[in-house]
């Protein structure tokens, strides 16, 4: 049985980030599930891809549909380009459907792409209509970049906020926080919809000031590594 995990509130204030010490994950192919899963009360799992060079086809990563009744989960799907055929759409609503059937506690999908800042608004255009295509009651999430709260359009920051149930923004590239994310983070604010931030598990961090009382912010999602040596 795959073990799952969901946003939990905790954090550390200063040093490094302990996947033992949250109870929300990502948790990516590649990546054998750890034992702090097993108290875990939603997960982000990567169901998927749709790569660059083909947008007709959602390429699948996770053979079994996860399996926890204890979690909340969200299908992810990782993504490259937004200019999807029917097809794509179509084979992601099959494997709602999949999930499902197999007992999964579906919270919602969420669409991992890395929209430029100056082209949110395509971005919200493509959001809109994926969320009139997804079945009633499943909700909608994104990730995000720091820059988007820092220098995206106002306006679109608020139709997206119109759109999206919830934005998980990215402090990390790799195995390493970005420097200088606390000026980043501090713009957050700005997105006026709920967001959660997504840490690295081992990367370092240190809350930044006034997170903690904004009311958007509803929690924190660790990132899980492959182990060393083992494929991710």
């Amino acid at each position: 049985m795959l073990l799952l995990g969901a946003c939990g509130q905790g954090a550390p204030e200063t040093g490094r980030v302990s996947a033992a010490g949250h109870d929300a994950f990502f948790l990516w192919a590649g990546v054998k599930p750890p034992l702090v899963l097993d108290t875990a009360k939603v997960v982000y799992v990567l169901a998927g891809e749709v790569r660059a060079g083909e947008n007709s086809r959602f390429v699948p990563l996770r053979p079994q549909p996860p399996r926890a009744g204890h979690a909340d989960v969200w299908l992810v799907l990782r993504v490259e380009r937004i200019d999807w055929t029917p097809q794509v759409t179509a084979q992601l609503l099959r494997e709602i459907a999949r999930w499902q059937a197999a007992g999964a506690n579906l919270r919602g999908v969420q669409v991992d792409f890395d929209s430029a800042t100056l082209h949110l608004d395509r971005y919200a255009d493509f959001l809109q209509k994926l969320r009139a295509d997804l079945p009633g009651g499943m909700r909608l999430s994104i990730t995000g970049l720091m820059d988007w709260s820092a220098h995206g359009d106002p306006a679109a920051l608020a139709r997206l906020g119109t759109i999206v149930d919830e934005i998980v923004v990215q402090t990390y590239q790799g195995r390493t926080t970005i420097p200088g994310y606390e000026s980043y983070i501090a713009s957050l604010s700005r997105l006026c919809l709920p967001y959660k931030v997504a840490l690295v598990d081992g990367g370092e961090w240190r809350a930044p000031r006034g997170l903690a009382s904004d009311p958007h912010f509803k929690g924190y999602v660790v990132f899980l590594l492959p182990e060393r040596g083992r494929p991710g």
